[in-house]
């Protein structure tokens, strides 16, 4: 148990780290909240700040490369008519703010390469997160780049080169909404989404010192699919606080029409103002089992236990558990890889595909069918399973929240995984991230937290993970921490 008296341990392709001192131009990198309040009050332009945030893009990309295409012309004219709809007194959640959404999105009159080489004809229609981005008056710049298919928490791929670490660019910022992950932590835009389908939208925001909230299945809406990888996959908002995360994902969440899954709607802004109440949070240092013998990196375990004694000094009840994961494996390969051999299948010229996807191809054709229905009906087996955790009563725990690592290792260097084998880098990703990926195949919703740096200035992260439609109570843990650590305080250096 933790004591509450602990103290804490030190269009077109495209030691503890300083504190770099603000720029207070009215165009420099603000985040979502702000941005939007800059721009009610008339201390800042749309087109001002969308053309801030093209340069920083186009400045960045030789060193970054976080975009893989740019709506420059189209950008720059929806800016323009935000500020004419501004000027007028007009009002919307994020009224010509810049964002930018991950190359698994369609937009239309662009291409979805999602990390893939070839050629792809342009999207005849916005995807429904799209839409409501829109809807809600923000600018879409660009979409970021992710690895092949979103397969690994890594972004690098012969199709667009490596995406790289704003803290330190010898390293990934993870994946597989890497690209969106290193802009929003560069400040090239104030948020953007990622898509989460075994961590890729905690995984990149661990390791660029960001917010990342993987929703409850359905809360934000993956049409055109109806069910992506399996109900594996969901859209999440990567930003640097929690306020501006929260915005996002109320400006995005809702159904389309056609959703399978269509839970009752969330207030993340206002619960992201509201005070959490005292909780009962279990610690989890094991991860399911993978065969891999993974256990946390020691600084990891260093950051994450700082974090824990954090909560445990604002009054939460913070007590090291074992959740009952089971063989919860069974239930996520299946899925995972016939996912991926869905969207595989569809690509025109899939000798362009790497060895690894083929790979999983291959895999993914073979556990279809009757395997994959086994593996999803297993979902409600493993929701009473792992969701006693969180049941008081008879043969319940009564936890409110898991706190976890989001990974076992800080970010790895680019190129660690150039050059394996499909089961090898299977091995080393799951040795790297073994943490995540469960609460995909539960469909529940997460929320990774900056948990600090390595000794040579990575950022590290940890998860707080609920049951079913749990996202208010951990935006409002996640606020509370915030207030607390200030984490938001630490930007990466300028890039050279």
């Amino acid at each position: 148990m933790f004591s509450a008296h602990t103290t804490r341990t030190a269009e077109e392709p495209v030691p503890d780290p300083a504190v770099p001192a603000a720029d207070t131009s009215d165009t420099a990198p603000r985040g979502l909240a702000d941005s939007v309040r800059a721009l009610a009050d008339g201390r800042v332009t749309s087109t001002e700040l969308v053309t801030a945030a093209l340069t920083r893009i186009a400045a960045s990309q030789g060193t970054l490369n976080a975009f893989r295409h740019l709506r420059t012309e189209a950008a720059l004219a929806e800016a323009a008519e935000a500020d004419r709809r501004l000027a007028a007194g007009e009002r919307l959640p994020l009224l010509g703010v810049p964002v930018a959404v991950k190359d698994d999105t369609d937009v239309a009159g662009m291409p979805t390469h999602f990390g893939c080489a070839g050629d792809r004809v342009a999207a005849t229609a916005d995807s429904e997160a799209v839409r409501r981005l829109r809807a809600a008056g923000a600018v879409i710049v660009g979409k970021t780049n992710s690895c092949e298919l979103g397969q690994w928490p890594f972004t690098e791929g012969a199709a667009f080169g490596a995406t790289r670490n704003p803290w330190h660019p010898g390293h990934t910022p993870g994946g597989s909404s890497g690209g969106s992950a290193a802009a929003v932590a560069a400040g090239l835009v104030p948020a953007a989404l990622g898509s989460d389908g075994a961590g890729s939208v905690r995984i990149p925001a661990a390791w660029t010192h960001l917010v990342g909230i993987k929703p409850q299945r359905g809360r934000i809406s993956v049409h055109p699919h109806s069910d992506a990888f399996q109900g594996l996959t969901v859209n999440g908002p990567l930003a640097r606080t929690v306020e501006d995360a929260a915005l996002l994902l109320d400006a995005v969440a809702g159904p389309h029409p056609e959703d399978p899954h269509r839970p009752p709607p969330v207030d993340a802004s206002a619960a992201a103002r509201r005070d959490p109440g005292r909780l009962r949070i279990a610690l989890a240092w094991r991860p399911p089992l993978t065969l891999t013998g993974t256990a946390p990196h020691p600084e990891v375990r260093r950051a994450v236990t700082a974090l824990a004694e954090a909560l445990a000094r604002l009054g939460h009840d913070v007590v090291e558990a074992r959740p009952r994961y089971g063989l919860i494996g069974l239930g996520f390969v299946p899925r995972a890889t016939a996912g991926i051999a869905e969207l595989a299948a569809l690509h025109p010229e899939p000798a362009l595909l790497d060895a690894r996807t083929r790979s999983a191809l291959r895999t993914g054709t073979r556990l279809g069918g009757r395997v994959v229905r086994a593996a999803r009906a297993r979902e409600v087996h493993q929701h009473r399973r792992i969701g006693a955790l969180f049941h008081r009563g008879r043969g319940g725990a009564g936890f409110d929240v898991l706190l976890t690592p989001t990974t076992a290792l800080p970010p790895p260097r680019i190129g660690t995984f150039d050059g394996l084998s499909a089961w090898r880098t299977d091995v080393a990703i799951t040795e790297a991230c073994p943490y995540a990926w469960p609460w995909n195949v539960l469909g529940w919703p997460g929320v990774n937290v900056p948990a600090g740096f390595t000794r040579d200035g990575l950022p590290v992260g940890a998860q707080l993970l609920g049951p079913s439609r749990s996202e208010e109570r951990l935006v409002s843990l996640a606020a509370q921490l915030e207030a607390d650590l200030r984490w938001h305080d630490h930007r990466p250096p300028p890039l050279r």
